[in-house]
Order: C-alpha cells, then sequence, then structure tokens
C-alpha cells in the first residue's frame, strides 16, 4: 500500500507513565547529546533528572498530570511528554499557564512518536479538563514547530529567553 500526500502512516504505539526514580536515569542517558538539547541549553547532570522526575510526580499527584516518561510500544523508556504549570518563580514566559512538552531521544526522532505522545497528553489534558495548553518553543526548532503547528496550536508572541534565545509561544484551546 503507498501511502499520498493527504494520508499519514499509522501512529507508533507509546506508553505514558508517572516517572519513576529509575526515569531519570534514562532520562539523563538519552539526553545527554548536545544535538538532543541543543535547543534548551546543552546536556544536564544526572541530578538535575533526579530533581526533574521528583518535581513531576508532585504534579502528578496534585494535578493529575505532569511529564510523563514516554515509553515505545516495546516498553522502552523513549523521553517524556505531557504538561506542568509554568514555574511561577521564572521571571519570562506563560507564568501561571499550562505548558505541553515533549523531548525524546535521538534514535526516536522522526518516527511520529512525539506527535502521538502530544496528542496523547491532549486527550488526557482535555479528560482532566484543562481549558488550554501553551507551549515555549526555541524559533530554530523545526521539529518541536511542526509538532505543535500539527497539534493544531496557533503560535503567538515572541520574546527572548534567558540567554537571549528567541522563542515563541504556541496555544490550543481544549475546551
Amino acid at each position: 500500500m503507498t501511502t499520498s500526500p493527504t494520508t499519514r502512516p499509522p501512529l507508533p504505539a507509546i506508553q505514558l507513565r508517572v516517572p519513576t526514580d529509575e526515569d531519570a536515569h534514562a532520562w539523563h542517558r538519552l539526553f545527554d547529546d548536545t544535538d538532543v538539547m541543543e535547543f534548551l541549553g546543552g546536556p544536564a547532570e544526572l541530578s538535575a533528572y533526579e530533581e526533574f522526575t521528583a518535581r513531576q510526580r508532585m504534579h502528578d499527584a496534585r494535578l493529575g498530570h505532569c511529564l510523563w516518561t514516554l515509553l515505545d510500544g516495546e516498553g522502552e523508556v523513549i523521553g517524556f511528554t505531557g504538561a506542568q504549570p509554568w514555574p511561577a518563580k521564572m521571571a519570562w514566559g506563560p507564568v501561571g499557564r499550562i505548558e505541553i512538552g515533549w523531548r525524546l531521544g535521538r534514535a526516536a526522532w522522526g518516527k511520529g512518536y512525539a506527535y502521538a505522545a502530544a496528542l496523547a497528553t491532549v486527550e488526557r489534558l482535555r479528560g482532566l479538563g484543562v481549558e488550554g495548553v501553551c507551549a515555549v518553543i526555541d524559533v530554530r526548532n523545526v521539529r518541536s514547530t511542526a509538532v505543535a503547528e500539527r497539534l493544531g496550536m496557533t503560535p503567538g508572541e515572541e520574546f527572548a529567553a534567558p540567554g537571549g534565545r528567541r522563542t515563541r509561544l504556541y496555544e490550543l484551546t481544549l475546551s
């Protein structure tokens, strides 16, 4: 069977779960790559992922959503996706809003996982009654921009992130 330009191949099988302590190690391994972290300030230490996974567990317990660990159809960790509140302590960005996001290890790029995961996140958030989400994407990040656009997110204002990076806000109404 051939695929025409108007039809897309089926979405890959994915699973989402609340991050575990072990996921901090998996995320560190997957994201210890300058290409993966090109628009996010570069690779981070394991301790950053230990704190990050703990914070996500807290978000899930309190809000019913977080940045979940993303697994492929075989149950292998390939990254994360989900939504979290934009930190109030940040002096920039959409403070007080729910930010949707995704990050995948390089081996998972180009296979439809980011879109499948973001779509699953949107459906979970709708089920929780979340009215809308946003994404803050580096203007040079064509992969994440494509996922946001495929989700139907609307581009909004452009602003400078710390370090002078240019970012764009994308928004999606869920209700």
